[in-house]
């Protein structure tokens, strides 16, 4: 994987140094987030939970773009034991660090209104968790991901939804053993020219 996202990130920064027409917009935004896990743990079910994020990207391109950033991130996803006797959240907090090459599908000056398709990789670094005994010793401290998506833009604000798929368990142990991680992000903000 950390081939796959570094070839990304190489042919990003490629695809932006080859356009002598770049344009450089900064955009910092917020938003939110719904992550799931694609297996429940022996013991019990998980279900989505709605999280947040707050950070920013840095877009470099025309027609075809190069795009990364970096967000701090909330996820949260609720833990039912099989017997209803035990109910807690899973918050994990940290890094998430997207790279992504993207496609104006539709840009018109005229009417200021934009359409963009994308997609790229991401790791997501984790640095704290709180549920109930378990401990952040208790994650993969390191999850990477491939996400698609599309935006919008209007003026100068935009919005984007991606879906990310992990490809990095969560868990590093058995007794909470839940797969990969699948999230859906929608993020909102505005476009800084330069």
């Amino acid at each position: 994987m950390k081939k796959i996202s570094a070839s990304i990130i190489f042919l990003a920064f490629f695809l932006m140094t080859q356009n002598s027409f770049a344009q450089l917009e900064i955009k910092p935004a917020i938003g939110i987030n719904i992550t799931d896990f694609s297996e429940d743990p022996a013991t019990g079910e998980t279900s989505a939970k709605v999280g947040w994020q707050l950070g920013g990207t840095v877009l470099l391109g025309g027609k075809l773009y190069g795009e990364g950033g970096i967000f701090w991130t909330y996820k949260s996803t609720e833990y039912n034991s099989n017997d209803d006797q035990i109910t807690f959240n899973t918050e994990i907090s940290g890094i998430r660090i997207p790279a992504m090459i993207g496609y104006q599908l539709l840009q018109e000056e005229s009417t200021l209104i934009g359409l963009r398709a994308f997609g790229g990789a991401s790791i997501f670094i984790v640095t704290t968790v709180d549920a109930l005994e378990l401990t952040k010793d208790d994650f993969n401290t390191a999850s990477w991901g491939v996400f698609l998506g599309a935006g919008v833009d209007i003026s100068m604000f935009f919005v984007d939804l991606k879906y990310e798929w992990s490809l990095t368990d969560v868990s590093s142990v058995t007794s909470f053993d839940v797969g990969k991680s699948k999230s859906l992000f929608v993020n909102a903000g505005i476009r800084l020219g330069l």
